[in-house]
């Protein structure tokens, strides 16, 4: 599978005008595509405020490039028996208002994850198989589970620690349940936006965070690990295309990411710029409501129509995916038939489950079995600055829907508004996008097909509410298997059985392209992220 590609031309003068620019000031400018919605590590569960969290408050566990798991604040884990996995947490980290790293700070974290009001996104699915503590040593912790859970270690990877300390809480004197942790006191929102919060671990510390204009982040200089390479990095948000390609060509940033795919030509073949390429494990789906009798968007029928499973497999059938990758995509995506790439874990091998092709003829007999020959309306929700032209996309898949006799309309919105009416059930049929947090099959599955429940940490960005109790099942039976293979083979069998059932539908898999001067270096990540402290000089 193609995980990464360099391109662009390289100018050798233009590397040796920028790197003693670069190196004197040791200020990064990155142009970003969609900016974060808060400091707050815990508010919302999305990639840019995960970017943005990853280099001020750690997680216990890293992960590279390919989503692979690396020692962080935890030197090493094990699991020591069937239900208690061990943490082993360093020992010389400090917090940046100097207060020492302790397991109690885990737990702390792990009370205040769902309690974040308002939370558009929780962490809480990656926190909910966590039922006990134990806490040998202040550097030893003990993680009691209900039943085996061997995905811990990764799903701890997903969120960042701040400091019990530094908010006034005792950590000793938590007393934890999964329900509830007591009257403790947590850090709102509005106090990591304005800084009194932002106290972590990281590479970096919070200077700024102005909605709409700038997000700045400084060097700590007390940081236990290797030292960031830049004494201040800040985040630009350019969500229009133009303007952020613009910036980088004028000198304005340093960095770029997702440059429109009708400037990637012009860029690589500008003196002093490079683009480099990765595919990324987000996938661009559509969810359908499937559970209500009455649905928002949906005219010319007193019923649902999208509960008939005949009915999303034909909406699926009608989607010309190669043309959208070829047309819309000009290339930079790959066509999806699953929720994953193909040789990531819980995915099918390569060539073993395509995605499905355009088959108009088969799409229209099922409807007139199901008793819609004659069509009926149908809007498609669509953010148009969230993901990689996503209100185009959105457009092309209305005009397909509606060579089956639909009437078709798209409701496009920015972000910000698009998730809120999510959230709210507003939509019949929405595209959207999800970035495997975990690198393995379970997380988009839990998240996008599992049942609504919020108690288990199931189904919480599944906005058409799709339930499948047999897939619930499978899904809990494969978080709960140890051995690799076996627990593999179960999450390919949770998506097959997703996909058959139509539960979503998934359109193509992101391929990522970044922008950047030459006189620095990056390596394409499949989680999309763009983080400061592995931009480096070029040697």
């Amino acid at each position: 599978m193609h995980i990464t590609k360099l391109r662009g031309a390289v100018c050798a003068a233009a590397i040796l005008a920028m790197a003693p620019a670069l190196a004197g000031a040791q200020e990064l400018r990155i142009g970003v595509g969609s900016e974060a919605s808060a400091a707050d590590p815990h508010f919302h569960n999305i990639g840019t405020n995960n970017q943005l969290r990853r280099g001020i408050f750690e997680a216990l566990i890293d992960t590279d490039e390919q989503q692979a798991l690396r020692p962080l604040l935890a030197e090493s884990w094990e699991a020591v028996d069937d239900t208690t996995w061990q943490f082993n947490l360093r020992d010389d980290v400090t917090f940046t208002d100097g207060s020492s790293f302790d397991a109690w700070d885990v737990i702390y974290t792990i009370c205040r994850i769902p309690n974040v009001p308002e939370s558009p996104s929780p962490f809480t699915t990656y926190t909910k198989a966590a039922i006990g503590f134990e806490v040998p040593d202040p550097h030893t912790l003990l993680v009691k589970t209900a039943e085996p859970y061997p995905l811990l270690p990764t799903e701890f990877a997903t969120w960042g620690i701040i400091s019990a300390k530094a908010n006034g809480v005792n950590g000793e004197e938590i007393e934890f349940t999964p329900e509830d942790c007591g009257d403790i006191e947590y850090p709102t929102t509005q106090a990591f936006n304005d800084g009194s919060a932002a106290i972590g671990t990281g590479p970096f510390k919070l200077e700024a965070f102005r909605r709409g204009d700038s997000v700045t982040v400084v060097r700590n200089d007390d940081y236990w690990g290797e030292p960031a390479p830049w004494e201040r990095v800040t985040y630009l948000p350019l969500t229009s295309d133009g303007p952020r390609v613009a910036a980088l060509l004028a000198g304005d940033v340093d960095l770029i990411e997702t440059p429109a795919l009708q400037d990637l030509e012009r860029l690589q073949n500008t003196d002093g710029i490079e683009v480099i390429e990765g595919i990324s494990n987000r996938v661009i789906y559509i969810h359908l409501d499937s559970d209500r009798d009455e649905t928002p968007m949906v005219t010319g029928t007193d019923e649902n129509p999208l509960k008939d499973q005949r009915v999303r497999e034909a909406l699926s059938l009608a989607i010309d995916r190669q043309a959208i990758v070829d047309r819309i995509m000009q290339g930079v995506a790959v066509p999806a038939g699953e929720l994953l790439p193909a040789g990531m874990f819980g995915a099918h091998a390569e060539g073993d489950y395509p995605a499905p092709t355009v088959d108009l003829e088969r799409a229209q007999a099922l409807l007139e079995e199901a008793g819609y020959g004659d069509g009926f309306g149908i809007t498609l929700a669509t953010p148009n600055d969230r993901y990689m032209n996503d209100a185009q996309v959105a457009q092309a898949v209305a005009q397909m829907w509606s060579r089956l006799g639909l009437e078709t309309q798209v409701d496009a919105s920015t972000a910000t508004t698009f998730f809120s009416r999510r959230n709210n059930l507003e939509f019949s049929a929405y595209l959207a996008g999800w970035g495997s947090g975990t690198g393995e099959m379970s997380s988009p599955i839990k998240a996008l097909t599992a049942t609504y429940l919020p108690e288990r940490g199931y189904g919480g960005a599944n906005g058409g509410r799709y339930s499948n109790p047999e897939l619930d099942d499978l899904l809990t039976r494969a978080l709960a298997t140890v051995d690799d293979a076996e627990r593999e083979q179960m999450l390919r069998e949770a998506s097959e059985m997703a996909m058959e059932d139509v539960g979503v539908i998934p359109l193509h898999f992101e391929v990522t392209p970044w922008a950047m001067k030459s006189s620095i270096r990056y390596e394409p990540r499949v989680d999309q992220y763009t983080l400061p402290y592995h931009i480096h000089p070029a040697d």
